[in-house]
Formats: C-alpha cells, structure tokens, sequence
C-alpha cells in the first residue's frame, strides 16, 4: 500500500493494516514521532524519503524497515508520488530565467558526469521514474486514451501546428485523454487542444503563440507565452476530468516540456519513458510527420501489434502523411512488410488527413 500523507497513514493503521505492507512516500513525521506505537511488526515497511524523528528512525530500521534517506541534494523529489504541474517545472522561469527552473536543473543533474556511476544517484531516478509510473496509472485509471506522436521542431503559426491542435481538440471534445511525448512542436500542439475547452479559446491561444514561434533561441519567451495562452485557451475553470497529458523525459533535454499538459509525468530514463507513453495509450495512436525520435515511437508501438494474440482486438495506429512517411522518412513499407499477413494488418493505416485519423481513433 502506498502512503502519501500522514492522514493517509493514520488511517491505514486504524483499519488494522500492518506496517510489513506500506510504503511510505516523502511523509514528514517529525511532530508523529508516537504514530506506530502499538505496532510491531516492521519488516518489509518502506520508507522512502520524508523526515523522520531521529528516535523514529533508529526504532524502524532496528525492527526491519527499510529507510531511504532524504535526497536534499537532488534538484527534484525522487520520492514523490504525483505527477508534475507545468507551475512546479517552471518555477522561477520570470524571475531568474529557465536555466534555475526545476526542470532544467534536473536536466543538469542527470547529465553531471561526477554522477554518470553513482549507484545512489542510480538509485533516486530509478524510484523517481517508478513513482512517476505509479502516479500516471492512477491519472489515467480506465480512461479512453488516444497518444499523438510527431515531430519537435513543428514551429507555431502554421498549418502544420494549427491542425495537430485542432486534432488535439476533437480528441478531448470526444471524451479522450489526449497523451504525447510532452515537448514542443506537434506535441505541443495536440496537448494545446486537448487543454483548449472551447473553439474561441483555441483559436485566441493560437495566434498569440504565434508570435514566439520556437523555443530556440531562448525557452524563456516561448514558455512565458504559452503561459499567458494557457488563460486563453480555457477562460473559465474545467470542471471535468483531465484532457491533456504530457510524459516527456530529460534525456532530450534540448526539448523543454510544453505546458498545455494539466500533468506532466516526466522520467529520467528515455526508454521507460517511451514504453510507458505507448503503452497506455489504449485507444490508438496518431502518427504526425516526425524524425529520428517519432520513428522510433512508431516501431515501438508496432512491436506489441505484431506479437498479439491472432484474433485479439488492436487498438490503431494511423500514421499521417503519405509523402512523408512513403518518401521522406519511408517508415511505412516496413509496417507493411511486418503487418502482411498478420493481425495487425488491420490496425495499421496510412492516410493523408487529419479527418482520416480521428475517424479512426474513434471520432465520427
């Protein structure tokens, strides 16, 4: 059982629940230093992060338990058990610039090379990223999940970035979870739509990005104007349940994390981060023009395709951009040469506009 508050521990201890079975995340329990009097049975009881009271802590770990210190060091809380807002990555971004934001600071500390072997440091990112694994399940829980994959450097203003915001739109008016990598360009875009909660509000949001085009040369202008167009967007508060999700990763630290995510699950490791996208997203995927890293998602997300269960229903992945993705980036042939013959032949499509994509993640 994972405990994140002291209440939450109380309670759980008053419902007769054994210590042996609790984690216990990021809890100050200084002033409860009596909390588990009464309660013997340690071994096996996890405590990861928090502040104990000195006499707490000798009691638990002679008992059994199991305590991972504080990690004041770490510019994040390896600990926590819930995913990021945009306010808390970019904390500090108007007073002092992004470089002494939160998120770049992780960035940083994930690429220190007097770090590159530390085993403890190892340790922290690994539970970080479990954590943040955890946190995204209990978002998510049996929503309808549609993922939107596509290129970075989709600067704002065109075509391009205004019919990915729309699809992000539709998607959300539908009732689904819009997921994507949670950076910049397509992403941002789909994650813009999702959040958007009327058409006006999408359309004010637009132009005013428009004037920051990119996030080069400088992330400051570009993430202080997607904040004013966040008001924009959703000029009254939603009510309703989570539209937008962004799980994107520091090993692409040249990629800031766009802030139309109302939750952003951001992982230190790229590869758990890849899988946990792609695998959540349950309702299908939409492929939009994209390089190297979207590339990558797609062959990702046609592995499981191709190993399903003959006869087992396949959620689809629709790539978008016949020229592009025959031509520019021929990624589709090899779809198709794993697909013949095989059940995912009927989940993977290739088509040319956005309308074919929504029809058939599910929008009418």
């Amino acid at each position: 059982m994972d405990i994140e508050s002291v209440d939450a521990l109380r309670a759980a201890l008053a419902a007769g629940t054994a210590p042996a079975h609790m984690r216990l995340k990021g809890l100050d329990l200084r002033g409860n230093a009596d909390i588990f009097d009464g309660h013997g049975d340690f071994d096996g009881l996890v405590v990861l992060g928090g502040l104990l009271p000195p006499r707490l802590g000798r009691k638990l770990t002679r008992a059994g338990a199991i305590v991972f210190p504080p990690a004041p060091h770490a510019p994040v809380d390896p600990y926590r058990g819930r995913l990021y807002e945009p306010q808390e990555l970019y904390a500090g971004l108007l007073e002092r610039g992004y470089g002494s934001t939160p998120d770049a600071l992780a960035y940083a500390w994930s690429r220190d090379p007097a770090l590159l072997h530390d085993a403890y440091v190892s340790v922290l990112r690994a539970i970080h990223d479990a954590a943040m694994g955890d946190a995204l399940d209990a978002l998510i829980d049996d929503r309808a999940v549609v993922g939107v994959m596509g290129g970075h450097n989709w600067d704002r203003g065109t075509d391009h970035f205004t019919g990915a915001a729309r699809l992000g739109f539709a998607l959300a008016q539908a009732g689904m979870l819009v997921a994507t990598g949670g950076g910049p360009g397509a992403m941002e875009a789909a994650n813009l739509g999702a959040y958007a909660t009327c058409e006006d509000g999408l359309t004010a949001a637009l132009e005013l990005l428009a004037r920051v085009p990119s996030f080069v040369p400088t992330v400051d202008d570009w993430a202080g104007t997607a904040f004013h167009a966040r008001e924009l967007a959703r000029p009254v508060p939603w009510e309703g349940p989570p539209r937008s999700v962004g799980i994107p990763t520091w090993f692409y630290g040249h990629e800031p994390p766009n802030v139309f995510s109302e939750h952003i699950a951001k992982f230190f490791s790229n590869a758990v981060r890849e899988d946990g996208l792609l695998s959540r997203c349950r309702n299908g995927i939409v492929v939009l023009p994209g390089r190297a890293g979207t590339v990558q998602e797609i062959f990702q997300a046609v592995t499981p395709l191709f190993y399903a269960v003959e006869g087992s229903p396949l959620p689809p992945l629709v790539l978008v951009g016949v020229e592009h993705w025959t031509r520019r980036v021929p990624a589709w042939q090899a779809v198709q040469a794993l697909a013949a013959g095989r059940g995912m032949s009927e989940a993977a499509h290739l088509v040319d506009t956005l309308e074919e994509a929504a029809a058939l993640v599910g929008i009418s």
